[in-house]
């Protein structure tokens, strides 16, 4: 993991950690291999420190976690999917620019 504002998504901790959050939570699904997602995790760990206390940013390794990917239909990656209310609201698949990933966090914030 980058830094401490973004926290390790599960399997098994899923549920809870996402889907039960109050705040909305961003999760970007990655895997160690994939150059794309090494160019888009400083603008997720950039984005993790900048909502800070205001959204929940996390990063699920595909490599080792298959259930979660395979129920979102998460094919390709970096896939970033925004939750609220335990329900995909946002999702952005491939490296994109940090404005096209704020503006998708700012709809659902407040």
């Amino acid at each position: 993991m980058a830094s401490n504002a973004i926290f390790e998504v599960t399997d098994s901790n899923f549920d809870q950690d996402v889907l039960k959050c109050e705040t909305p939570v961003l999760v970007d699904f990655w895997a160690t291999w994939c150059g794309p997602c090494r160019a888009i995790a400083p603008i997720v760990d950039e984005l993790a420190h900048e909502y800070q206390g205001k959204v929940k940013v996390g990063k699920m390794d595909v490599d080792h976690n298959s259930a979660t990917p395979m129920r979102y239909g998460v094919r390709g990656i970096p896939t970033l999917l925004v939750f609220k209310g335990g329900q995909v609201k946002e999702q952005i698949v491939g490296y994109v620019p940090k404005e096209q990933i704020q503006k998708a966090i700012d709809k659902h914030l407040g």
